[in-house]
C-alpha cells in the first residue's frame, strides 16, 4: 500500500568548490556510451534509533546538503552535465537535484512487507528518466531524496545516470557522502581516467537498440533462505569435474544457474519452441579486478561488461551443467580478455550478439547482482 508522501522542497545541490577550469571536461570512455540510458537506483532506510546523532529532521536535512554540497567537490562529474557531443561531461558545477519530502506513515510498515512499485514514490526520478534522452546534452546525473517519516524514520534514495557511473562506483559516492555527513576524514580520491583505457568511439551507425515489442513488464519477488541457497550450491557442485575451472559456484552463480535453467524448461515448452533455439543469459561483470594491474574501487566511471553464455535447448543438461557453464562464463574474463576489450571492437560484437539475442526472444535471463557490495556500511551518522 502506497504511503501518503509529502513533497516538502526542490533543490539543486552545487559543489562546495568550485571546479578548476582544468577539470571541467570530463571524458567519459567506451564503456560509459555503451551504458544502458537509466538511472541507478538506492533506497536506505533508517529506523529512528539509528538517528541518534541528530535532533530533529531539520538537522537531518542541514547536514546532508552540507555533506552532500562538500562529496560533490571530489565527484564533481556528477555535479555536470552531458556535453553537446555526447562524449564527454561538462563539469560546470550546475548541481545535483535535492528533493525532501514527509512521509505520513511507519517505517516498519514500508521496509516489513515490501512492494516495489510503491517504492517508486520515494525516488526522486523515474527509472527511465521520464522518457527523456538521458544520453543528450544537459542531462541531469546525480538526484537525491530524503524521505522522513513521521514516525522519525528515514529513507535516502540515491538515482545516478548509469551514463557515467556504475554500481561499484555508485555505492563508493553514496559510501563518501555518507563519510562526509559523519565528518569522516577518510574520504576516497577517485582516478577519472577510464577513457584512457577504454577511448570512445563514433557510435552513430551503431545500433544496438533490441526490438522487444510493447511486452508488459512484471515484478515478482522471490526470497532464497540460508538453507535453500545451500541446496542449491550442493546441487550447482554435483557437475564439478577435475578438470573444470570451478569448485564451487558462488551464491550469485547458483541462484543465476536456477532462474536459467527456468527460463530454459520454459522454452521447451513453448509450442513453437525448436530443439536449436538459443537460451542465453547475460551476467554483468566488475573489470577492476580482472585489470592487469588491478584497478580500485574508486575508479569512477563503468567499468564492467555482460558475460554473455549460451546454449540450445538440446544441451540442457540439468541444473548442475547450467551451473558450471554459467561459472567457466563469469571465470574466462581475466586479464587476457580485458586486452582485447580495450581495442573495442569484442566488447561492441558481444552487445551486438545481446540485442539481437534480445530481439528475437533468445536473451532469456539478465542478471544483476548487489551481492558483496558494500551498502550495509552506509551510515549518514556516528555509530552508537
Amino acid at each position: 500500500m502506497a504511503a501518503n508522501l509529502e513533497i516538502l522542497s526542490i533543490e539543486m545541490i552545487k559543489p562546495s568548490s568550485p571546479t578548476p577550469h582544468h577539470l571541467r571536461n570530463h571524458n567519459i570512455s567506451l564503456l560509459d556510451q555503451l551504458a544502458p540510458p537509466i538511472y541507478i537506483p538506492l533506497i536506505f532506510f533508517y529506523q529512528p534509533s539509528q538517528l541518534h546523532t541528530y535532533k530533529d529532521h531539520a538537522q537531518i536535512s542541514q547536514f546532508l546538503k552540507r555533506s552532500l554540497s562538500n562529496v560533490l567537490s571530489k565527484f564533481y562529474p556528477l555535479a555536470g552535465r552531458i556535453s553537446s557531443n555526447n562524449v564527454s561531461i561538462d563539469c560546470n558545477d550546475a548541481g545535483a537535484l535535492f528533493v525532501e519530502a514527509q512521509v505520513h506513515s511507519n517505517l516498519l510498515q514500508v521496509t516489513e512487507k515490501p512492494s516495489t512499485e510503491d517504492m517508486k514514490q520515494y525516488l526522486p526520478l523515474e527509472l527511465n528518466g521520464g522518457g527523456l534522452p538521458m544520453n543528450k546534452a544537459n542531462t541531469l546525473l546525480l538526484a537525491v531524496q530524503s524521505n522522513l517519516f513521521d514516525c522519525g524514520g528515514l529513507a535516502i534514495s540515491v538515482q545516478i545516470s548509469h551514463i557515467i557511473a556504475d554500481g561499484i562506483t555508485s555505492v563508493t559516492f553514496i559510501n563518501a557522502w555518507a563519510a562526509s555527513c559523519r565528518e569522516d576524514a577518510e574520504i576516497p580520491q577517485c582516478s577519472f581516467d577510464l577513457a584512457s583505457l577504454f577511448p570512445p568511439r563514433d557510435l552513430a551507425n551503431c545500433d544496438l537498440t533490441p526490438t522487444t515489442g510493447t511486452k508488459k513488464i512484471a515484478t515478482k519477488r522471490f526470497v532464497f533462505d540460508k538453507e535453500k541457497l545451500g541446496i542449491l550450491k550442493q546441487a550447482a557442485a554435483a557437475a564439478a569435474s577435475p578438470e573444470s575451472q570451478v569448485n564451487e559456484s558462488t551464491r550469485v552463480e547458483a541462484v543465476s544457474a536456477f532462474f536459467w535453467k527456468h527460463f530454459v524448461e520454459l522454452s521447451k515448452s513453448r509450442a513453437d519452441s525448436k530443439s536449436h533455439k538459443i537460451v542465453a543469459a547475460a551476467n554483468p561483470v566488475n573489470l577492476r579486478p580482472r585489470m592487469n594491474p588491478p584497478l580500485p574501487d574508486h575508479a569512477f566511471g563503468n567499468l564492467w561488461i555482460h558475460a554473455l553464455t549460451t546454449l540450445t535447448a538440446e544441451e540442457d543438461k540439468g541444473y548442475s551443467n547450467l551451473a558450471r557453464v554459467l561459472s567457466n562464463t563469469l571465470r574466462n574474463i581475466d586479464s587476457n580478455y580485458v586486452e582485447q576489450l580495450q581495442s573495442g571492437d569484442k566488447h561492441l560484437g558481444t552487445l551486438k550478439k545481446a540485442a539481437e539475442l534480445l530481439s528475437k526472444g533468445e536473451l532469456e535471463v539478465c542478471i544483476t547482482s548487489w551481492c558483496r557490495f558494500p551498502v550495509y556500511e552506509v551510515d549518514y551518522c556516528e555509530n552508537p
